[in-house]
Formats: structure tokens, sequence, C-alpha cells
């Protein structure tokens, strides 16, 4: 009986910390992007 309270509780968390980590993943993506874009225009000049 008490796993049927602490199970919903425990799907939520998990699926929060997965979102949390595909949020991080996206903005390190986006900073490489950044400087990627920096470097290039810095050779470029």
């Amino acid at each position: 009986m008490k796993l049927l309270r602490i199970a919903p509780i425990a799907i939520l968390a998990c699926a929060l910390a997965l979102t949390a980590c595909a949020n991080t993943i996206r903005g390190v993506g986006k900073d490489v992007k950044s400087t990627a874009r920096a470097v290039k225009d810095t050779v470029a000049n």
C-alpha cells in the first residue's frame, strides 16, 4: 500500500530530473555553438 503512494512521487521526480538534464544539455550546445562562432569571427578578421 505504501508503494502506491511513493510510486507517483518517484515518477514525477525522475521526470523533473530528466527535464533538467535536457535543458542543461541544450544550454551547453548553445554555449559551444556561440564559442565556435566567436572563434570563427576572430579568425576571419
